[in-house]
């Protein structure tokens, strides 16, 4: 049976609009380049805070009569930045005149409650470090690519998290990325006056951050780099298209390029299977297109597809072709490149993670494993016209040293199964179906060749259903998984009990 064909519809975002939600601080970046701040104390931990706060160019007064060690080496070889000025005596309420900020290391409560009176009685924010109830700002961590600075709070209730999670954001950002700061300061000017407001600066600043995360420094002399990108940004009129794999499912399988496709895109199109935690990821303004196509159910036709990405991209706009997976593995992005082609727009594809990687993965298994298989293939489980393909080598697939993938096979669940045995497969043969691979409602069946058509119909046919056949998924079937519910034929049980598994 045809699948019946719908139009494009356009979808909003989920994203809440407009309400920002409670806020344990407000982030603020406070500038000190040439302010005066007062530190009082000598110790190791304000020693810390100095060396801080004179790198973002601060006159840092320092009041202590003794200083750690740490300290005195910190005095002894300067700031690159700011100015660290020693006072060998107490502070006292006249010390604060004129300060920007005022920072204390208090041993006692009587000492943090002294100093913050005196520091509000002169309008200072004030600081006692670890002791949050004395303080009206706190300091984060920081990730440091100057002039970009990232800061992270957790208003002082975890630390240790915060700096976890500046870990994290360090392992994602070059250290590259502070040379391409320094040259966006510099070629700013020339954007705005030579480039269109809109269009054109958005176009230049996506291909200047495109390089900056290449992990290549920035060229000292820009002329011929800035002169190239404001090229590209003003023939980008025509538009463009990127084919972009959003992944099997959980949005934390996209790549790093395909969320920066996603924040530049104009316009998405987008399948049925791409998940809204992906779409989220988008930027706030793009439009969203569902033109999904899902086998046996309505669907959107592919030339309507290809006619709109065209059309599209000749108004100029950034185009997203959202596809689940990779959109070169049975997600019929060759048809769409050549049409694009044929119509001279430029297009580019971000690879995705395939549906049969993320299952191996999830299963904790090789798919080339040595003892089991010399090769793995990725099969389409149904031909242009609806029945099993008719150009498959069903009889190489039956080959026990081959791990076979069926995509988008459930339907011919029973029809596989019997080509394969006919072919000389054992109807014994280990296999594992798994519907909604990586999503919240994944499920999973293990069993043998021979029972494949009850089990895939025991996962049901509203999830897309990944086949896995071969000696690699023996062992498996004997594992349990806390990650999603696992159905284990009868046999497969008594196959685990002969075998030891």
């Amino acid at each position: 049976m045809t699948p019946t064909s719908r139009k494009p519809v356009e979808v909003e975002s989920r994203r809440r609009p407009a309400h920002v939600g409670a806020l344990a601080s407000l982030p603020l970046f406070f500038p000190l380049e040439d302010r005066k701040v007062v530190l009082a104390g000598g110790t190791e931990a304000a020693a810390w805070k100095a060396e801080l706060l004179a790198a973002a160019g601060a006159e840092v007064h320092v009041y202590a009569e003794d200083l750690d060690p740490a300290f005195a080496s910190l005095l002894a070889s300067g700031s690159a930045a700011g100015q660290l000025v020693h006072h060998a005596e107490p502070w006292t309420p006249a010390s604060l005149g004129g300060a920007a900020l005022a920072i204390a290391d208090a041993q006692s409560d009587e000492e943090a409650e002294a100093f913050v009176h005196a520091a509000r009685q002169s309008g200072v924010p004030v600081n006692v470090i670890d002791n949050p109830p004395f303080c009206d700002f706190q300091f984060g961590s920081i990730v440091n690519r100057s002039p970009v600075v990232i800061g992270i709070s957790t208003n002082g209730v975890a630390p240790i998290l915060g700096q976890a999670i500046r870990r994290r954001i360090e392992t994602l950002l070059p250290q590259s990325l502070q040379s391409w700061a320094e040259l966006a300061g510099r070629v700013r000017g020339r954007v705005l006056a030579l480039l269109s407001a809109g269009h054109e600066r958005r176009r230049f600043w996506e291909g200047f951050s495109d390089l900056a995360f290449s992990g290549k420094d920035a060229p000292g002399e820009s002329g011929e780099l800035e002169a190239s990108l404001i090229g590209d940004a003003r023939a980008s009129a025509a538009g463009r298209v990127t084919l972009v794999g959003a992944g099997p499912g959980d949005a934390e399988y996209l790549t790093l390029k395909a969320v920066r496709a996603l924040q530049a895109a104009d316009v998405i199109l987008f399948d049925d299977l791409v998940d809204d935690a992906v779409l989220e990821l988008a930027r706030r303004e793009a439009k969203r297109l569902l033109v999904g196509k899902r086998g046996g159910r309505e669907s959107c036709r592919q030339e309507d597809i290809n006619a709109m990405m065209v059309r599209l991209a000749r108004q100029g706009k950034h185009v997203v072709r959202l596809k689940s997976g990779d959109p070169m593995v049975f997600g019929r992005g060759g048809e769409e490149l050549d049409r694009l082609a044929a119509e001279g727009i430029a297009a580019s594809v971000v690879p995705g993670i395939t549906a049969a990687s993320a299952m191996a993965a999830r299963l904790g298994i090789s798919l080339t494993h040595r003892d089991h298989a010399q090769s793995v293939r990725f099969v389409t489980g149904h031909g242009r016209h609806g029945d099993l393909p008719d150009t498959v080598d069903w009889h190489g697939l039956s080959d026990p040293a081959t791990t076979t993938v069926f995509y988008m096979g459930a339907r011919m669940a029973g029809k596989i199964s019997a080509k394969l045995i006919s072919e000389g497969m054992s109807p014994g043969a280990p296999v594992v179906a798994v519907a909604a691979v990586s999503r919240q409602r994944e499920r999973k069946w293990f069993g043998t060749l021979g029972e494949l058509a009850a089990g895939v119909g025991r996962l049901g046919l509203e999830d897309p259903v990944l086949i896995g056949i071969g000696s690699v998924f023996q062992e498996n079937a004997s594992r349990e998984d806390a990650g999603s519910p696992e159905i284990v034929s009868a046999q497969t049980r008594k196959m685990q009990v002969a075998t030891g598994f």
